[in-house]
């Protein structure tokens, strides 16, 4: 099997929608390409109706990872129809779309959501390597998330050894403070949410800035949430400091999130 411009959609353990390879159905050698996560890069999306948030960023996304990783070009034009012809039929789904050497894969399962109520993140000492893109060898940030898990948190924190806050191990995180959000400014990926909440809050003339946030100093902040490819949600506590949920932070990043365009795929 030939993985050039290879098209997998539909793996999951529980439910499966369809395998495809340029239309056609895959064999056990491409379900085995998208399940070795190894050297490679993706971008992931939720779509509802067929639509998605911010669509134009994670075409962005992968053209400029697939130059990076592998100095080549990705045609955004062909990774749009890719992902088109993937979601035939279907709605509502959390897609995956998997720059490789020799292809692209697209992953299409059940979709997901972010649990509304407020989170819990547990301080891990990390730096994600090659931050700036998506790379499919998770296997570092998964190992923290699960310890994060394990200890009755929600998701890890990855902070430097001096406690500068980044990220979160599968989110990014921003800080309220009298009306202004925070991002931090350490190493990270530019999640496609946190983008999509910067170029809304832009709009809506709602201050942002960048700048280091440590450890010490979150009970300086009155709020802190983080989002990701299934959405957003406050932040009430990170280790054993406890955060408010200020209702000006709620309804400025709900509204935000709410009324980011959703784009036709």
């Amino acid at each position: 099997m030939s993985a050039r411009a290879g098209i997998l959609s539909g793996v999951d353990e529980q439910q499966e929608y369809r395998v495809e390879i340029d239309g056609r159905p895959a064999d056990a050698e491409a379900r085995a390409m998208l399940e070795h996560a190894a050297w490679g890069h993706f971008t992931a999306m939720q779509v509802r109706g067929g639509r998605t948030r911010g669509f134009d960023l994670h075409l962005a996304r992968l053209t400029a990872a697939h130059r990076d990783v592998y100095a080549s070009d990705l045609d955004p034009d062909l990774v749009h129809a890719r992902v088109r012809h993937a979601l035939a039929g279907i709605a509502d789904a959390s897609v995956r779309v998997y720059g490789y050497w020799d292809g692209v894969i697209v992953a299409v399962r059940s979709p997901a959501g972010m649990p509304a109520r407020p989170h819990s993140m547990q301080p891990r000492r990390f730096q994600r390597p090659h931050a700036r893109f998506k790379h499919s060898n998770g296997t570092a940030p998964a190992y923290h998330r699960q310890q994060a898990l394990a200890a009755g948190f929600d998701e890890g924190l990855f902070t430097t050894a001096d406690g500068t806050i980044a990220e979160g191990t599968i989110t990014n995180v921003g800080f309220w403070r009298d009306g202004t959000v925070t991002w931090p400014d350490a190493p990270a990926l530019p999640g496609i949410t946190m983008l999509v909440l910067r170029r809304q809050l832009e709009a809506a003339a709602v201050p942002q800035r960048r700048a280091p946030v440590k450890l010490p100093e979150l009970d300086s902040y009155q709020g802190m949430f983080l989002c990701n490819s299934r959405g957003w949600a406050p932040v009430h506590r990170v280790g054993q400091t406890s955060l408010p949920v200020p209702p000006a932070m709620l309804d400025t990043i709900t509204t935000a999130y709410d009324t980011a365009p959703l784009d036709l795929i």
